[in-house]
């Protein structure tokens, strides 16, 4: 990628190169490569094959030519799943029950240390010894300090946001600096014609096509940074929804739920789940065109991040490495409620989308992306920690149709390329190889576990086990009957409480996890 040229002239001389030149990059190894894609603060009706009305045609297609998983469960929130994702592990026994910590911060080594654990292998060390070139670009937030940062940890090439969050369209002059970094070296924007995401697809596409080995395979971690706030997108994009959202969250929640339901994604036991009380009737509003305007920055930005992906898809198929490529695409947690007004980042005046705004999308529009579930990014209710999940692999896996219910977690996505790659899976990963999913074979029965910052969780079977922060009581869903958890069975189910109680409080010994006090 060159931020000199203009793009129309670097994807005119890309698409040349591709048509001339194009080959496959490798000519001995037969292991495929492996690209994870995730999505920041995504929900799980966000993308068009998921119900939501984003333009995401690369998406879609991923997914009819593959697997969509019905049951995919990410960890709840950015710095957690991101965890996960790279060690294999539960976020506390990677050393990061919480979010990162700073250079200003005091930090005690252990589950909330705020870093990855160094003798916690990530997965890009795991692949990097069996023979594969690594490859990152996009959203770190899993170390601040340089000493954690990719480079460290396995990958041969990076280049991105080592923080959680920063303009789409230029650094920010933050209180808490946000790193871009191209390798090990802090990178300067040009101060004209950058946009993250598509400047985090550019610099991939160069990663991969400037192997200096064509007989290894790759590993590519893309983590962008769409849709997370701050919403910024091209005008070009977001002119496509302006009008849509205008008939807001209620009738654009009814409307993903029936969408939903055509797809074959949601049965008769899903039930969409009440606007919450802190939410107002659309038709109550009078700033109708700003809050739509919200709705349709957040829709540009998945858009242009599936744009992106095409791009991606393209060059793998101008290789010829498209057929022997596992593409994985999920989200690290649920939609936002956040609201950062109060940071007073953005210029004055500024409208939202444009460079030099800074705002968010909010509860009433979080609640849209979770549909048909409650609650939202942060929470271990299904609205927090389900993910669309694709699973694309035109060599291996056949496609279907439906959707598929075995529940997966972000932890099985290192099984998974380990399996790939023809390394033997430790042992005492708490995940497994999703490879049930093409092959014919049972996977094995397990219990999955949450929490974060207080909020708690537990999956045994069909059932349910889950608990906001503070004085909250535990709640207990039969998901088999109940997936969007309607009907608290608790207080007729006491038994089946302690029991999964038990089973939780065993887990959360195991790893590490510290009791937040609650505040009086």
């Amino acid at each position: 990628m060159s931020h000199k040229k203009p793009r129309s002239i670097f994807w005119g001389l890309l698409a040349l190169s591709s048509l001339c030149f194009g080959h496959k990059l490798r000519t001995s190894d037969p292991r495929p490569n492996i690209i994870f894609i995730m999505a920041d603060d995504l929900g799980y009706s966000d993308i068009g094959c998921y119900g939501g009305e984003a333009k995401t045609p690369n998406l879609d297609k991923l997914a009819a030519n593959g697997l969509k998983l019905r049951n995919f469960y990410n960890a709840g929130r950015c710095c957690p799943t991101r965890a996960s994702l790279l060690t294999g592990n539960y976020s506390h026994a990677a050393g990061m029950g919480n979010m990162v910590s700073f250079d200003d911060q005091k930090i005690s080594p252990g589950p909330y240390q705020g870093f990855l654990d160094p003798n916690t292998p990530t997965i890009a060390e795991h692949l990097r010894q069996a023979g594969y070139h690594t490859y990152m670009t996009g959203k770190w937030h899993v170390g601040e300090r340089q000493e954690h940062w990719p480079l460290k940890q396995g990958f041969d090439k990076y280049f991105g946001l080592i923080s959680g969050a920063s303009s789409f369209f230029e650094v920010l002059p933050e209180k808490r600096k946000r790193y871009m970094v191209l390798q090990d070296q802090e990178y300067v924007l040009p101060k004209e014609g950058y946009y993250a995401t598509d400047a985090f697809t550019d610099k991939a596409i160069e990663f991969i096509q400037g192997q200096a080995s064509q007989s290894k395979p790759f590993f590519l971690y893309l983590a962008y940074t769409a849709p997370h706030f701050p919403l910024h997108a091209y005008e070009s994009d977001i002119a496509k929804y302006e009008s849509l959202y205008l008939q807001g969250w209620d009738v654009l929640r009814q409307q993903r739920f029936a969408k939903m339901q055509a797809l074959g994604l949601l049965d008769k036991r899903y039930q969409l789940s009440p606007r919450p009380t802190d939410i107002p009737d659309w038709n109550s509003i009078s700033d109708k065109k700003s809050w739509a305007r919200k709705m349709a920055v957040y829709a540009a930005m998945i858009d242009r991040m599936d744009q992106n992906i095409g791009k991606l898809i393209q060059t793998l198929e101008a290789w010829k490495e498209l057929d022997n490529t596992l593409i994985v695409f999920l989200s690290d947690n649920g939609g936002t409620s956040e609201n950062v007004d109060d940071r007073k980042l953005g210029e004055p005046g500024k409208r939202i989308g444009e460079r030099g705004s800074y705002g968010t999308y909010d509860a009433p529009w979080a609640n849209v992306s979770n549909t048909p579930f409650k609650l939202y990014k942060s929470y271990m209710h299904e609205g927090g920690i389900i993910s669309p999940c694709i699973l694309h692999w035109p060599a291996k896996i056949k496609p279907k149709s439906g959707y598929l219910n075995t529940p997966g977690h972000v932890i099985d996505l290192l099984p998974t390329a380990l399996e790939l790659a023809q390394v033997p899976i430790p042992k005492e990963l708490p995940g497994q190889s999703l490879s049930y999913f093409w092959k014919a074979k049972k996977p094995k029965s397990r219990s999955l576990f949450w929490e974060h910052i207080g909020n708690k969780a537990l999956r045994h079977g069909h059932w349910k086990l889950v608990k906001e922060h503070g004085d909250k009581d535990w709640e207990l869903y039969d998901l088999s009957a109940d997936p969007s958890e309607s009907v608290n069975l608790a207080p007729q189910a006491s038994e089946k409480v302690e029991a999964l109680k038990a089973e939780y409080e065993v887990w959360a010994k195991q790893v590490g996890v510290r009791e937040i006090p609650v505040k009086k």
